[in-house]
């Protein structure tokens, strides 16, 4: 049965990553990502270059070998030129001392020529793990290059992510706007201003054709008679005051007389005009 404390625990973290995963940075993962292949390559160039640094001593090892074996030839061979020499000069004791030595150079050769054999297995397996590692850590850089490339595009796609999220919020506080109904928007100002206006205009409608408004017509236009009249009596002024001009009528100077409407006679300012 399994343990539930450990199930509680295992749920917990996973409840944990999934709220890290929610509420993460991509930005940051993006780079995480970054470093993680990074790492990766390196871990695996350093891997390669230590296949490849056991390839190169292999070799150097097979030419030491190569070079004992050569080296153990000639004391072979010299061992039973020099056997052959004392069984001519009838030593035949020396003789057989230099047999036995090349008898041991023998051995050693075989041991020699036998550990050749082995380092060549070696060296060619490494030869082939090198060239693995090798073409591992070229693609493995391809790989790399086009991760470093794809977080460019990445980037650029979450930059305009981000100017698209604050087009959206501006959109929506804009319509949140609209929608609220303690904020009044232009359609509403616009309604109430259209109806003060339209109010205004009936309202001086209504004083025009009222009788005050009629007897207000009759009020200015009775003080626009008389300013005319007045300036009559001034341009008549000005032809008297001109030398060579004949004396002004008497008339002129009763303006009242001349003039009916700045008198009472005037029915207009006694009562107002029947609409």
């Amino acid at each position: 049965m399994a343990n539930p404390f450990s199930k509680a625990w295992n749920y917990l973290m996973a409840l944990f990553d999934s709220k890290i995963e929610e509420h993460a940075d991509p930005k940051v993962q993006i780079q995480q990502a970054i470093s993680d292949a990074q790492q990766q390559h390196q871990q695996l160039s350093q891997q390669a270059a230590a296949v490849i640094s056991n390839q190169r001593q292999l070799e150097m090892k097979l030419k030491r070998q190569l070079e004992d074996i050569e080296k153990i030839q000639g004391s072979t061979r010299q061992a039973l030129q020099m056997a052959d020499q004392a069984r001519a000069n009838g030593d035949e004791a020396k003789a057989t001392e230099y047999e036995n030595a090349a008898e041991a150079f023998a051995a050693q050769l075989v041991t020699a020529e036998q550990n050749v054999e082995d380092i060549k297995v070696l060296h060619d397996q490494s030869l082939q793990a090198a060239a693995q590692a090798k073409r591992a850590v070229e693609q493995n850089a391809m790989r790399l290059q086009q991760k470093v490339a794809e977080r460019t595009k990445l980037l650029s796609q979450l930059e305009q992510a981000k100017m698209q999220e604050q087009v959206s919020a501006s959109l929506r506080s804009m319509t949140d706007m609209e929608d609220n109904s303690s904020t009044p928007n232009l359609d509403q100002v616009r309604d109430k201003i259209e109806k003060r206006y339209a109010d205004a205009l009936g309202s001086a409608e209504l004083a025009e054709n009222s009788v005050q408004g009629r007897m207000a017509e009759v009020q200015q236009a009775s003080v626009q008679m008389a300013g005319h009249s007045r300036l009559e009596q001034i341009r008549a002024s000005m032809k008297s005051d001109a030398p060579g001009q004949p004396t002004a009528a008497p008339a002129a100077a009763n303006p009242a007389a001349a003039n009916p409407a700045q008198t009472g006679n005037n029915p207009a300012q006694g009562q107002a005009q029947p609409e």
